[in-house]
């Protein structure tokens, strides 16, 4: 493998002394808005415990010191690397004992309600004035994602113009572990970075493929590999790109095999993982190659309408633009493109030669691609050889496309870039906040078990920050 770059994260982050400069009281606002925080003996206290952690792990926020009865607003605030400002904001009540625990305590309005211990995460949202269509990603995990948590007194609104608040608290939430090497690849062709956890392994390995929106994405391999897998976040078209790509299917086979033929990876144990476009790649892999044998495959919002003599350039763009609606805000509705799912099998993968596990993640709020008819479909072929037992479908009721790592937030549409006509337009992908949300830690926890079943043996390393 030709590396083009090295780099490894530490644990310092930006150090305990950065932290402590915004675990401060904020500045009271005017008298009539503190009203009656004033009549504690101490001032409020925030905590947000851990301060610095995967992006996958829960967090315990909490404010002490409040007045029994006393309305408090919490907010979550993020600038993205695009420099949009993105919050979430719950309204609680202080207890008896003028304690508010987000994990206990409901929220009574906000951008989530009842009790959620994450919601301050899960329900961000671009602030007003921002542009449409934003979707928030994280491009450069050498770093961690910075959310400043704040307590205000009283129940705001989604204005909080110059209010200044009671407490505030920085957090870090990081993709990448301490010790995971981050290793640019341009070998055979192959583009894309490679991630290796932190200790001697070797380590079972991972093909990691995302979708139709093209370029290269590092957050899931990363998370991944703080989990203990050796994973390729593969590159193989530029945003825009999908109908001038050349790309044959020899190059996922030199992909994964780069993944095997690596050092630090047990040959063996290596899968795939795909969402959309890189889930259609993953399950034509498993049910056509002669030369990639995958230990199990992880394949989100995909489906099997991928034949191996079809080239790339024409996945995923529509063909028959008719069958395309809009809904009211004028976003793009791709799921009845490949309604009814078609019966040719020369048109498919043939999921019947596939010998490994496969897990199905969807969700049945999908407005992209009826992933759940695929799934029954893929189904009805693995039980006519009697492969039915390879196959484990999760579904989710009123869960998108767009399944991502836990605790993210929920895009139901987005900018997308559509190759057809080469222009920027919304794309209507589904769900809703809350059962998203939970379809996304429930699929990831099941998906990260699914992974430790069919690649490991003994448990693999907890990552720790």
């Amino acid at each position: 493998m030709k590396v083009i770059s090295e780099v490894q994260r530490t644990s310092h982050g930006i150090g305990a002394s950065g932290l402590a400069l915004y675990n401060v009281l904020g500045q009271q606002a005017s008298q009539g808005e503190v009203g009656a925080m004033s009549q504690s003996s101490a001032p409020p206290l925030l905590s947000v415990a851990p301060t610095r952690a995967l992006v996958d792990e829960a967090w315990r926020v909490r404010v002490d010191n409040l007045p029994p009865g006393a309305p408090v607003t919490l907010r979550c605030e993020h600038r993205s690397e695009d420099q949009d400002d993105w919050e979430a904001y719950g309204h609680y009540v202080g207890d008896a004992t003028g304690a508010v625990s987000v994990a206990d305590d409901a929220s009574l309005g906000g951008t989530y309600r009842g009790r959620e211990a994450m919601g301050l995460l899960w329900s961000m949202r671009p602030v007003l004035g921002s542009r449409p269509g934003l979707r928030l990603r994280k491009r450069n995990v050498l770093g961690p994602m910075l959310f400043t948590v704040s307590v205000f007194a009283g129940h705001v609104g989604r204005d909080f113009g110059e209010r200044v608040p009671l407490a505030r608290q920085l957090v870090e939430r990081w993709y990448l572990a301490p010790g995971v090497r981050r290793l640019e690849v341009k070998d055979r062709g192959v583009r894309g970075t490679l991630f290796v956890p932190s200790g001697p392994g070797p380590f079972p390995g991972l093909l990691d493929m995302w979708g139709g929106g093209g370029g290269l994405l590092e957050y899931r391999s990363a998370l991944l590999a703080s989990h203990g897998y050796v994973s390729l976040a593969l590159e193989y078209f530029a945003p825009g790109e999908l109908a001038s790509t050349d790309l044959e299917f020899q190059y996922f086979e030199a992909a994964f095999d780069l993944v095997r033929r690596h050092p630090a990876v047990l040959p063996d144990r290596v899968g795939i993982f795909g969402l959309s476009l890189g889930a259609m790649v993953a399950i034509s892999l498993a049910a056509e190659s002669t030369l990639v044998e995958p230990a199990c495959c992880v394949c989100v919002s995909g489906s099997h309408f991928l034949p191996r003599d079809q080239p790339l350039s024409e996945i995923g763009l529509p063909t028959n633009v008719s069958k395309i609606r809009l809904d009211e805000e004028q976003n793009l509705i791709w799921r009845d493109l490949s309604l009814p799912v078609s019966s040719d099998l020369s048109r498919k993968s043939d999921v019947r030669r596939i010998k490994c596990p496969l897990l199905l993640v969807n969700g049945q709020d999908d407005q992209n691609h009826p992933t759940v008819e695929y799934a029954e479909d893929m189904e009805r072929m693995m039980r006519s050889v009697g492969k039915e037992h390879l196959l484990t479908r999760l579904e989710y009721p009123d869960a998108g496309h767009l399944i991502e790592p836990p605790y993210s937030p929920h895009f139901r549409a987005t900018n997308f870039m559509w190759d057809r006509q080469k222009a920027r337009v919304t794309m209507l992908w589904g769900g809703q906040p809350k059962a998203h949300s939970d379809a996304q830690e429930d699929s990831w926890r099941k998906m990260l078990a699914f992974l430790r079943r069919h690649l490991y043996s003994p448990a693999p390393p907890r990552a720790r920050m």
